[in-house]
């Protein structure tokens, strides 16, 4: 079956409610555990704590999500909805690449490297 733009509407479609719906139900999960856990906690609100550096990074957040922490599950589940957008970009750009359609792969590759440079470039 040839590329073409239906089809590639339709894998794009699918490809995003995919990431969007295991992205809700991986956050969920990690709020109802979370909840289940610590939902008779009191909170703090006199001393301000920051969020753990263990969820700071994509290796902190698996590390802790294999010790079933709740709050890395969250964070896992926000780092799939983030994930979710780069996926299509680079789908998109190989599906160009078939059809080799080469103004468009450019395009979707310039597109791929600012998303790429802002999520992992100095801030």
């Amino acid at each position: 079956m040839a590329w073409n733009d239906e089809r590639l509407e339709k894998v794009v479609s699918t490809l995003l409610i995919t990431g969007v719906s295991l992205s809700a139900l991986v956050v969920l999960l990690g709020g109802v555990c979370f909840l289940v856990r610590h939902g008779q906690d009191r909170p703090d609100y006199q001393v301000f704590r920051g969020v753990n550096d263990e969820y700071r990074s994509i290796r902190g957040v698996l590390t802790a999500t294999r010790a079933v922490d709740c709050r890395a599950f969250i964070q896992l589940g926000l780092l799939l909805l983030i994930a979710t957008p780069v996926a299509r970009v680079a789908f998109s750009m190989a599906a160009f690449a078939l059809e080799r359609d080469r103004t468009y792969v450019i395009l979707t590759a310039i597109v791929l490297a600012v998303l790429l440079y802002s999520l992992i470039g100095p801030h």
